[in-house]
């Protein structure tokens, strides 16, 4: 019998606390801790959904009160769109049936956005979904809709909390004193108020599989070690991100995807991508790999935008997938919801899209860590045991030639269709015969089995 399970049922192991299934046979007996992160190194592609009353206006969660050239609503307007928010159309099971026909094997939703609104029923604010017309509690429907379907979900909270008065005086515009005032005598209020929250959503809607946290600037400021530890205590099982002033369990650049393999020691949170031009384009030691997960919008937006149509292709975001892979990351894909509740057309499309393509060619994706060759025009690689995946940008038949693959290669063939391929191995460099036509336009994958 295999110590593998199917991904279902791996996940739902692996976010019960079941360490088991993860280690080899031989090693069971001495098993004592649970390596947390396996499921997630696994799982490759999730979903993010950033969703709120500001899906109304057509405007970016949060940052028009923030930043108000960022959007064109006034910060009273802004405050108001709870008064109208009644997504009746919402349907938990389509996100969730929209996730898995993607590919995806998580979901990441924002509990809170830096605004301070909630979208889960908190007792300790009136700021939240069910004093809307809507009146029910989105986190616990969706919930339970993930629970259901063994879908892990993590829980985005912001804590930053533009609405909250401990957080910043709210007597002044939001962008006079957006970061906060950690300074005021009110501050430990608001940490408590922030903890109690957490303690809210990791006790009241089962199991968490990650705690996103978004904490923006000075990030330590949020006491990141304390809240930490809290989670730990509540749910041992659940991930925690690098945003809230600790190092936590990996590393989110967003909207970009690092130029080569992230290593430990190389900050690369935030939204800058010449960061990541201090990674070394080589294959780092196990040990010193960093875990990491980009998350990018499907637009230019990460909240619903009515005008924003310019809209990501099917191959750029498999293409996307497949790079961030290559260097042993997660992407975690972002939807915004419309402000009936449904996701719009053209992101299902390109989802679906996406799903499709994994249909023929997950192997080459989920359970995989980075591939020995890096840093090749047209070329991505991936590895997961004795298996190496090539992925092809450019098919240039009737020759594929890759150097650098020192492993003693078994056979070749199209992942696709599975098709064997003819090759030739010599020292430093391996010849593969191609047909003339390529498998899939947007990437075409050869499986290479080695000793």
């Amino acid at each position: 019998m295999s110590a593998y399970l199917p991904r279902r049922e791996f996940l739902r192991l692996a976010l019960a606390g079941s360490c088991l299934p993860f280690l080899p046979r031989s090693a069971w007996g001495n098993a004592t801790t649970c390596d947390r992160t396996t499921w997630y190194r696994n799982a490759k592609f999730g979903m993010f959904i950033h969703w709120g009353p500001y899906s109304q206006a057509s405007v970016e969660a949060s940052w028009p009160i923030m930043v108000p050239k960022a959007g064109g609503i006034t910060e009273a307007e802004y405050r108001a769109l709870p008064q109208t928010f009644n997504p009746v159309n919402f349907d938990p099971q389509a996100f969730v049936d929209l996730a898995r026909s993607a590919g995806q094997e998580y979901m990441v939703f924002t509990t809170k956005h830096h605004d301070g609104f909630c979208m889960f029923d908190s007792a300790y604010t009136d700021y939240k979904i069910t004093n809307t017309p809507y009146r029910k509690d989105i986190v616990a429907q969706l919930s339970k809709a993930c629970g259901e379907d063994d879908m892990p979900l993590g829980l985005y909270y912001s804590p930053p909390d533009m609405h909250h008065p401990d957080f910043r005086d709210t007597t002044r515009l939001a962008k006079e004193n957006w970061n906060g005032e950690p300074e005021r005598p009110e501050w430990p209020g608001y940490l408590q108020y922030m903890q109690l929250q957490l303690r809210e959503l990791l006790t009241h809607y089962g199991p968490v599989a990650i705690i996103w946290f978004d904490g923006l600037h000075n990030q330590r400021k949020y006491d990141g070690a304390r809240v930490i530890e809290m989670i730990r205590e509540l749910q041992p099982a659940t991930l925690v991100n690098d945003r809230i002033g600790v190092d936590a369990d990996y590393e989110t650049p967003e909207q970009f995807i690092p130029t080569a393999i992230p290593t430990k020691g190389v900050v690369l949170t935030g939204i800058d991508p010449k960061v990541s031009g201090k990674l070394k384009n080589t294959v780092p030691r196990p040990e010193d790999f960093r875990l990491w997960e980009t998350c990018m919008t499907i637009n230019n937006t990460w909240a619903y935008n009515k005008n924003d149509h310019d809209y990501k292709s099917e191959q750029t975001l498999i293409r996307a997938l497949v790079e961030v892979a290559s260097r042993g990351g997660n992407f975690l894909l972002n939807v915004g919801p419309q402000p009936d509740g449904q996701i719009q057309p053209e992101f299902q499309q390109r989802l679906r899209a996406v799903g499709a393509w994994l249909t023929l060619n997950g192997d080459s994706i989920y359970g995989t860590t980075y591939g020995p060759v890096q840093g090749v025009a047209g070329l991505r690689t991936t590895a997961k045991g004795k298996s190496i995946y090539l992925h092809l940008f450019d098919w240039s038949p009737p020759t594929c030639e890759i150097k650098g693959i020192e492993a003693r290669v078994m056979s070749a063939r199209l992942l696709a269709n599975g098709r064997t391929l003819t090759y030739r191995q010599t020292e430093g460099k391996l010849q593969i015969d191609i047909p003339q036509e390529a498998p899939d336009a947007n990437v075409s994958v050869i499986a290479l089995k080695t000793y």
